[in-house]
């Protein structure tokens, strides 16, 4: 009997974490807790430890480009996350990959790692904004990538907001500026988009997301770990809205559940099966 059924899917296009925190290592961890299929298209690999990265490689752009086509021709994904991109090349092949569907997009823009090791180079990075950006639902930049995209400061809402609509007027469709480097005894991601209903191209809408600090190391991979989230519950049907403010709690519940375990001598990983949910049939 032919099955009718399919788990929502989604596929990682990112870098290999050799410690398992991050990378796609990180991406599957995360969709498996959220009861979501996930694939993966690698784009490089790394030779990293919770203290930081120490060298990493970048697979043939062919290559990449052949896993997206692959997984998403036979596979069929809703919803495509993608993560360290490593070099213009790579951003070039990807782009052309995905130009022959129409899915979902959420980037993860990963610049600079946490201990300061570029995996992004600035052609490609110039590449992203140009040829990625406008194929994007969602754009996830943290503070300091944030500024490396746009060259602003984001001291304050006025800034992230102007920040933002460079952004938008780059062609991403929404904007989510996490807040995970600021001080504070809460932290607060804004998530910003065009107004639907204005015919000012200017005008934006903002939703705020807030989350107590939570005190401990181990934060290694939280960005790949809420994009991924995103990724799960837009592929699982909801709204952007509703994805992102699901995904926020389920990353910051991943890092109280891990807050008080030791793995490494660094910064830890998250607790991605603090409460894992059963593979979803739809």
């Amino acid at each position: 009997m032919k099955s009718t059924k399919s788990y929502p899917i989604v596929l990682s296009i990112a870098g290999s974490d050799s410690s398992g925190g991050a990378g796609v290592q990180a991406d599957l961890k995360t969709f498996s807790a959220l009861g979501v299929y996930g694939a993966t298209a690698i784009t490089a690999i790394t030779a990293q430890n919770t203290l930081g990265v120490k060298s990493q490689f970048a697979l043939d752009p062919k290559l990449v480009y052949e896993q997206i086509t692959c997984v998403i021709d036979d596979l069929e994904p809703s919803v495509v996350k993608i993560g360290m991109l490593s070099n213009d090349k790579i951003v070039a092949a990807v782009t052309e990959a995905l130009s022959h569907y129409k899915l979902k997009i959420i980037l993860d823009p990963v610049i600079v790692s946490s201990s300061g090791h570029r995996l992004l180079s600035v052609e490609a990075q110039e590449t992203i904004k140009d040829r990625l950006l406008p194929m994007c639902e969602l754009v996830t930049p943290n503070i300091p990538e944030m500024i490396a995209l746009t060259g602003m400061p984001v001291s304050n809402f006025e800034e992230k907001e102007k920040a933002a609509d460079y952004l938008l007027n780059l062609g991403a469709k929404s904007v989510l500026l996490k807040g995970g480097h600021e001080e504070g005894d809460v932290k607060t991601d804004f998530l910003f988009y065009k107004c639907q209903q204005s015919t000012d191209n200017s005008q934006q809408n903002c939703l705020s997301f807030s989350s107590e600090t939570i005190a401990t190391n181990n934060i290694h991979g939280t960005g790949c770990t809420l994009s991924s989230a995103i990724a799960a519950f837009m592929a699982r049907g909801f709204s952007l809205n509703d994805a992102v403010a699901e995904a926020k709690n389920y990353v910051t519940e991943a890092i109280r559940h891990g807050s008080d375990v030791k793995i490494g001598h660094g910064f830890g990983p998250v607790n991605h099966f603090f409460n894992p949910q059963k593979m979803i049939a739809l």
